[in-house]
């Protein structure tokens, strides 16, 4: 036995320390596009953002400078603007629909819209899309409150300004895939807009591998603390599936891939990408979907099937989410642009961007990954098929142990299997396919052989 798994020990050994130097390195393009994020721009985008007065779902839609419709005709125009520098690739739209009483927060029919800027990928045989998404809407005290100022200035002024922005660096670029800046409405009445453009995206079968949402991103404080702190940002996710969990639980439950969902891996990667790219930021993954008493633009999607996740800054200063303009007690309350950190802003968005832009430049997926199970070994065997589109310089094997939440290592290899001296019984695995420019697939984790 020693002398069977001796030399598959040592050149493992070697490889993982003669490659960890590539799996750290970052890609020279994605790089430039992160620099180019700039925080005076989001500024500006959450001034103009805030100067329509109120944002709110059932706020006028006709007015030129004030209302929900204002703010989304001005939006369009950014990505109308940013389209012209991508060489035909980018297009924008209004996608409308006119909302109906619910009986609930919305009493009248309404003219609703998503705005959405499309980058279209380069290689046709490429369907995936990825999303990057922030709510427009606004809102006071009093949901129902369509009349008073509601500046939203972070709530979500922060995440319609961060897919502005995402925009205007990444309309230039080339991608294979395709990335939607999606700016949604009517999250603040339950949601709206993004269960219309989810249940849409069902019906006309759209290839979405990832929605990254990004609602309140920009503060660096709470009100019970007021300890400034921009160096960390959340990402919920959900471990076990909310779609179809019935039919798939068995085999969940046989591979013990509870915290394994689409979403986790999603957070996973972001958490990878994000960090590697960012500097003096850490991603923080929450094992939820989200958090308690609220609601996210991503969970329509995790509800049909998509890998969705929130991000969300640290510490939420409740002072100025969904509160009236006053000063009691020497306390401002209020969503106004001051209460604002846009370095840190600008660190959040840098993330999404760096995500995004792996995640587009990257292959596809592998196919068909499986793990060998017929034979009682302490090593693992796994297989898989090249991914249906990208040009593949290898894969990535990923290794965690089973209580661990982050992967541990990463076994770079050109071929279409492997076996490694680590056992099934105590470690997940996956596979990734990787890029000629080193861009990683998200992981795909493997199914029992046949």
């Amino acid at each position: 036995m020693k002398k069977h798994y001796l030399p598959l020990i040592l050149s493992f050994a070697l490889f993982t320390e003669a490659n960890a130097q590539k799996i750290v390195q970052r890609d020279p393009a994605i790089e430039q596009l992160v620099a180019e994020v700039n925080a005076d721009s989001l500024q500006s985008h959450i001034k103009k953002l805030v100067s329509f007065d109120t944002r709110h779902t059932m706020s006028t839609t006709t007015e030129e400078k004030r209302g929900i419709g204002a703010a989304r005709r001005w939006v369009l125009s950014r990505f109308q603007e940013y389209a012209k520098q991508s060489g035909g690739r980018m297009t924008a739209m209004i996608d409308s629909w006119v909302l109906k009483p619910d009986g609930k927060r919305v009493d009248k029919d309404q003219d609703m819209g998503n705005v959405m800027g499309i980058l279209k990928g380069t290689d046709p045989n490429d369907d995936r899309i990825f999303i990057v998404s922030g709510h427009i809407d606004s809102r006071v005290t009093n949901v129902m409150n369509r009349e008073a100022t509601a500046p939203g200035a972070n709530d979500d002024g922060s995440g319609t300004a961060t897919v502005i922005e995402l925009a205007r660096v990444m309309a230039k670029a080339q991608f294979p895939a395709t990335v939607i800046f999606l700016v949604v409405s009517g999250e603040e009445q339950g949601l709206l807009g993004a269960d219309y453009l989810a249940q849409k995206a069902v019906n006309e079968k759209w290839n979405i591998e990832a929605i990254m949402n990004n609602d309140i991103v920009g503060s660096n404080n709470s009100n019970e603390t007021r300890i400034i702190d921009n160096t960390r940002v959340r990402i919920f996710s959900e471990g076990l599936p909310a779609f179809e969990l019935d039919k798939k639980a068995t085999g969940i439950r046989n591979m013990g891939q509870e915290n394994d969902g689409k979403a986790r891996q999603l957070a996973r990667y972001a958490k990878e990408i994000g960090e590697r790219y960012v500097d003096n930021l850490e991603v923080v993954m929450v094992y939820r979907n989200d958090r308690f008493l609220r609601g996210g633009d991503h969970t329509p999607f995790v509800n049909r099937g998509f890998a969705a996740v929130r991000v969300t800054e640290m510490n939420e200063n409740f002072d100025h989410q969904h509160q009236d303009l006053r000063t009691e007690k020497g306390t401002q309350y209020g969503d106004l642009p001051e209460f604002m950190d846009f370095e840190y802003l600008r660190k959040n968005t840098a993330m999404n961007l760096a995500t995004l832009a792996n995640l587009a430049k990257a292959p596809t997926t592998p196919q068909n990954v499986t793990i060998d199970t017929k034979s009682l070994t302490n090593s693992t065997t796994l297989f898989w098929q090249a991914p249906k589109s990208g040009k593949v310089k290898g894969y990535y094997v990923l290794v965690r142990e089973t209580y661990q939440p982050f992967w541990q290592k990463k076994i770079f290899t050109t071929k279409n299997g492997i076996n490694i001296p680590y056992s099934k019984d105590h470690y997940f695995f996956a596979v990734q396919a990787v890029g000629e420019d080193g861009n990683e697939s998200l992981p795909i984790l493997p199914k029992v052989g046949m």
